[in-house]
């Protein structure tokens, strides 16, 4: 999901919200709002794949448009057609402790002035920190999720109106630069207006738009980069855990089913810095998880996935990507 520092405009934001449905998880449930689940008979229309924001200061979502965060029910349509997936394999499902190679091509979109323009040793770095990250090299009690990142190729691109307006041209962008099939990991490195920092597309969008399928950081979220306590390289950890299935940990705020994972404890908004022994469901057990990949603290604080974000993965690869389209190129 998109993640930001600070406000962002609301034209950046209202340009991505695609046809009825919003930008995942950018505004954070009111106490008691809604019960999490879709009404069975309800549908959404096939359209642009949703993309999922992340905001650094989440009083900052307060000012984002009315409808660019992802509803209760948009996220239980979308655990609805994960079920529905699995239970179409007949029980054909990995497990967890299975290694699961994901290839990576870096997309760099620069300016002519130089800004933008990563070193390849920088894109080395954030794929070394992806890897341990997933690996649950963070953290003692940090899950090993199985997937391991490969570096397979970096292309460049020198764009000034691409760079300036990523967003505004991304699907133009993405169109012409995508590589690979549904198991190869399209990032995308350029700036980004209005503080934002990344976004990412779900799994179970990638058979309609294959060509939309992938994540874009800004560059200055690469590790050694320029944002402040976004500057290790977590904004790609996170962004990924969304295109591997993942919703943020406050998703539902402490209304059931929360974030779909048993096993990270219900949180009613998201973190802000790295705050200790928050407890904002005091009603529901834990205090939040304010350290995992899937909210909104600062990178420094950041270090783990659970057992239960690695299953929910291992399912999303497994119904939606390992093998499930040929390579365009």
């Amino acid at each position: 999901m998109a993640r930001c520092s600070g406000g962002g405009s609301a034209a950046l934001w209202s340009g991505l919200v695609l046809c009825g449905v919003a930008l995942a998880g950018t505004v954070a449930m009111a106490p008691g709002e809604g019960s999490g689940t879709a009404d069975p008979g309800e549908r959404y229309e096939e359209c642009d794949p949703a993309t999922a924001a992340r905001v650094a200061d989440p009083a900052a979502a307060s000012r984002l448009p009315v409808g660019s965060e992802l509803t209760p029910h948009q996220a239980a349509e979308y655990e609805r057609r994960l079920q529905d997936a699995l239970s179409s394999m007949h029980g054909q499902r990995s497990a967890v402790a299975d290694s699961r190679e994901v290839p990576v091509v870096v997309h760099v979109v620069s300016a002519s002035d130089g800004r933008g323009r990563v070193s390849d040793h920088r894109i080395r770095e954030q794929i070394h920190v992806l890897n341990q990250a997933y690996g649950g090299g963070f953290a003692g009690q940090g899950a090993d999720t199985g997937f391991r990142f490969r570096l397979r190729e970096i292309t460049r691109t020198v764009d000034d109106t691409w760079f300036d307006d990523f967003t505004a041209h991304r699907d133009e962008i993405r169109a012409d630069l995508h590589r690979g099939g549904a198991e190869t990991l399209n990032l995308y490195t350029t700036d980004l207006a209005g503080d934002l920092l990344g976004y990412s597309t779900f799994p179970q969008d990638q058979r309609d738009r294959p060509e939309q399928d992938g994540v874009v950081i800004s560059y200055r979220s690469l590790p050694g980069g320029s944002r402040r306590g976004f500057d290790l390289g977590h904004t790609a950890t996170h962004e990924i855990g969304h295109w591997l299935g993942l919703f943020h940990t406050f998703q539902n705020g402490c209304a059931r089913p929360g974030d779909y994972v048993d096993d990270t404890p219900y949180e009613r908004e998201a973190a802000a810095g790295c705050p200790r022994g928050r407890d904002s469901c005091r009603e529901r057990r834990g205090t939040d998880p304010v350290t995992n990949f899937m909210n909104y603290s600062h990178d420094g604080c950041m270090t783990h996935f659970t057992q239960g974000q690695a299953d929910r993965m291992v399912q999303h690869w497994t119904a939606f990507r390992a093998g499930k389209a040929s390579a365009r190129r």
